[in-house]
């Protein structure tokens, strides 16, 4: 039923949710898990305020530091995904809008299912233009699963 399934992650508490559900779900059905992580430069900063001496609210992180932040959550992603089971996830990191590179990715390895949690970290964007799972759910070419 579910061969390939994409599963959006943040790091917060819903997208590890998420993950340990589609890893649940792709244990059931001998399916796959792709993460993807799109990092936004505001929410890198926000994380990176809470080292000392990084100024987040006049330093926005350099390409390289929003790399190795991502790299840094899809390491956490993978540990949550073994311990759900799923020791063979495959990762990708996303620029721009986390919704639309979310459903292309899924549509590009022809994904049966998405699943997002409910409220993530999102950005600023987001209280204007809505969340990420709603967008994921208006624009998804395949089953959509949202998690608390």
């Amino acid at each position: 039923m579910f061969k390939t399934i994409c599963v959006g992650y943040d790091g917060s508490g819903p997208s590890e949710n998420a993950v340990r559900m589609a890893c649940d779900l792709a244990g059931k059905y001998h399916g796959s898990v792709h993460i993807v992580h799109t990092p936004h430069p505001e929410t890198v900063a926000f994380a990176m305020g809470a080292v000392a001496g990084y100024h987040a609210a006049v330093t926005m992180p350099s390409p390289d530091e929003t790399k190795k932040a991502a790299d840094t959550l899809l390491d956490k992603a993978r540990a949550t995904a073994a311990a759900a089971g799923q020791n063979d996830v495959k990762t990708h990191i996303g620029q721009g809008d986390a919704a639309k590179e979310l459903t292309e990715y899924a549509k590009g390895v022809d994904s049966d299912l998405i699943v997002t949690g409910r409220r993530g970290l999102g950005n600023l964007t987001a209280l204007v233009m809505g969340s990420t799972s709603q967008a994921v759910s208006h624009h998804a070419t395949c089953a959509h699963l949202t998690v608390t």
